[in-house]
């Protein structure tokens, strides 16, 4: 397991945004800005998220029913990844994940905020963090040490107001927005706007979390009326209001694109387009209309198959990232997080373990990756029991915890996850699942223990947990 350490977090907070951080590190970032202007000046960062939006929603990833003409634009100027994934197949905990570089197990925030809940299931879920601790060292803090400022312009769920974004390093934030997903789309990306025209000469980091396409399914009549025609006949995609709520969020995009041109700045502005989980084919208690299709992924949001947790990744980085370009070297939230600290030269704080690791050595395609192996850890019910699972090379472990059952799949050859290969090959699987016991230890991750009120018969029933008050 890949991790690191930066400046020290006393250190780290007592000295002022603007100065870049000297001093003893633990390990420090290298002091070189890559990709800049010819001025010297450090990127921008513009981080776009949106929630639920599966690998396969996109043209530039193989959908023949939604239109994305500009972020197949974006694609196309900058490096589309096949094989991304999110620490989590909720939301949450990716969230999470991005803004610390840290593993949802080592969080101890590992499903959703605040969660379901099962009564009569098999086993009772750890209880988690309902929110993000403060003492964590968000991005936006660790950037301020190279005196960037920081935008959270959208959906947060990370906490209640005590846990709110401007505790965590965010000098702008705008949350409270239109409540339809169709509208809120365009307020948040004016909001964006406005603070990149506002920031134009100074080093800005913008996380952009879109709250669409996440449901309510909510769109624009004339994009429905556009794609209730086209959806005749379509077979695995079809939805017109989830297709219509692509098209808006394909708009924002644009306009985002737009802005950087306008203001002169998109030359030393880095863009990264992502998702928090897979996509949401239907509600998890059953109810409601069937929104996409991962195929040819397996199943959705909630599992740990890679309908789940591989999602959609683009980055842009100007002068660095050869337009076109495709890279399907496994990569994973927790990387975010190192990856803009040694893009902007910032140092962070060496009493905060990171997990990811700094990718900039394959947007600049000069090297590959040092860890073996990805891991995700989901002892929740949603669309599937509690389980976890590891990637190490092409070989993809998933064991469940309310009976230990494994499944060992071969991804080059079955991105679908058809074949289970546990059986035939029992000393990988039994390699895998010792990789992954010696990962959790090392994480500190919550498991889930027998339910004394198990009751096979209403095992299936879903409760809501209630938020519980924040630890102080």
């Amino acid at each position: 397991m890949a991790t690191h350490n930066l400046v020290n977090r006393r250190e780290f907070l007592g000295r002022a945004g603007g100065a870049v951080l000297g001093g003893s590190a633990a390990l420090a970032m290298p002091q070189v800005a890559f990709g800049v202007a010819a001025g010297g000046e450090k990127p921008n960062f513009v981080f776009i998220l949106v929630d639920d939006m599966g690998w396969a929603d996109l043209t530039c990833y193989g959908s023949t029913f939604y239109e994305t003409p500009n972020i197949d634009k974006l694609a196309g100027e900058g490096m589309r990844f096949t094989d991304a994934y999110a620490a989590c197949p909720v939301c949450s905990p990716t969230r999470g994940s991005i803004l610390t570089g840290r593993y949802p197990a080592r969080l101890h925030l590992t499903d959703f905020i605040p969660g379901h809940l099962r009564p009569w299931a098999k086993l009772t879920v750890p209880e988690f963090n309902q929110q993000l601790p403060l003492e964590e060292v968000t991005i936006a803090e660790a950037l301020q040490s190279a005196g960037y400022v920081s935008a959270c312009i959208g959906k947060w769920h990370l906490g209640g107001p005590e846990f709110n974004p401007d505790k965590q390093g965010f000098a702008h934030t705008v949350m409270q927005v239109p409540n339809n997903n169709d509208k809120r789309v365009g307020a948040l990306t004016d909001e964006a706007g406005g603070f990149m025209e506002a920031n134009k000469d100074r080093p800005f980091f913008l996380y952009l979390a879109h709250h669409t396409v996440h449901i309510p399914l909510e769109a624009r009549q004339e994009l429905i009326d556009k794609y209730e025609a086209k959806a005749q006949g379509a077979k695995a995609q079809g939805h017109p209001t989830y297709a219509a709520m692509i098209e808006a969020l394909d708009e924002s995009i644009a306009q985002l694109m737009k802005t950087l041109d306008e203001l002169k700045i998109a030359d030393r502005t880095v863009v990264i387009f992502f998702s928090d989980n897979g996509g949401l084919i239907q509600r998890y208690d059953g109810e409601g209309s069937i929104v996409t299709s991962n195929a040819p992924l397996r199943s959705e949001k909630g599992t740990l198959y890679e309908g789940g947790i591989r999602d959609p990744l683009i980055v842009r980085w100007p002068g660095v990232v050869s337009p076109g370009s495709v890279c399907d070297v496994p990569v994973t939230s927790v990387d975010f997080y190192p990856t803009m600290l040694e893009m902007a030269a910032a140092e962070g704080d060496g009493e905060h373990v990171i997990d990811g690791e700094s990718i900039v050595p394959v947007l600049r395609q000069t090297g590959g990756l040092e860890r073996d192996a990805i891991y995700w850890h989901y002892p929740h019910y949603h669309h599937t029991a509690p389980g976890a699972a590891v990637r190490d090379g092409k070989y993809k472990l998933i064991e469940f915890y309310e009976d230990g059952a494994l499944e060992l799949y071969d991804l080059e050859e079955d991105i679908g996850e058809q074949d289970n290969l546990a059986a035939k090959m029992p000393r990988k699987a039994a390699e895998l699942r010792a990789k992954l016991d010696d990962w959790r230890r090392a994480a500190n991750a919550q498991m889930p223990t027998l339910n004394p009120s198990y009751d096979p018969a209403r095992a299936h029933v879903w409760g809501r947990r209630r938020r519980k008050p924040a630890k102080k």
